[in-house]
């Protein structure tokens, strides 16, 4: 089984949560432009499969706003790439309210296998904190008052989207395969 990513962040945190290595390799891979996770990681695990002809887990996260009918989703590396997170922070208006959401996907050829993970919050009205990678920066978690990116890794991986997603994919899939 091969975990298909090119971000160096999500890989050190699947390994950290996890708690044993698990190989890598980034592909290049023409991704779908789609809002909804669970579309966009299933689309990556199936391409990853043609190429490589072996089991795959791929993954994809979105942060989908309250205010803006549930956009940007898995789009946020589009609204990265061309805005400041401070700009992302200042087009939220009223509803700051937000869902981080995860989706982790296996692949072997015939089976497609899901695992999701969300966390309720909202976004900052200003980008903090220095840990973390993305937008951990302006998202709050529901009942907090610091961002991803405030916290250390141990208080993150304790209430992470990630780790809801990992541990489903651990207990039901994991073990049952290795």
């Amino acid at each position: 089984m091969l975990f298909i990513t090119g971000n160096k962040n999500k890989l050190k945190e699947f390994q950290e949560i996890l708690g044993f290595k698990i190989e890598s390799r980034d592909l290049d891979i023409q991704e779908m432009q789609e809002v909804d996770v669970l579309k966009v990681s299933a689309d990556k695990a199936k391409k990853a499969f043609q190429i490589l002809k072996r089991p795959v887990i791929t993954e994809d996260t979105g942060l989908f706003f309250d205010e803006l009918n549930g956009l940007p989703g898995a789009l946020i590396k589009w609204f990265e790439k061309r805005l400041s997170y401070q700009e992302i922070c200042d087009m939220i208006r009223k509803d700051r309210n937000a869902t981080a959401r995860v989706c982790i996907s296996y692949y072997d050829g015939n089976n497609l296998e899901q695992f999701t993970g969300e966390v309720r919050g909202q976004i900052s009205k200003t980008p903090k904190g220095e840990n973390g990678f993305g937008w951990a920066s302006i998202f709050i978690p529901k009942g907090g008052s610091k961002t991803f990116a405030e916290m250390n890794k141990n208080e993150k991986y304790s209430i992470s989207m990630r780790k809801i997603a990992l541990n489903k994919f651990y207990a039901r899939f994991f073990k049952k395969h290795n």
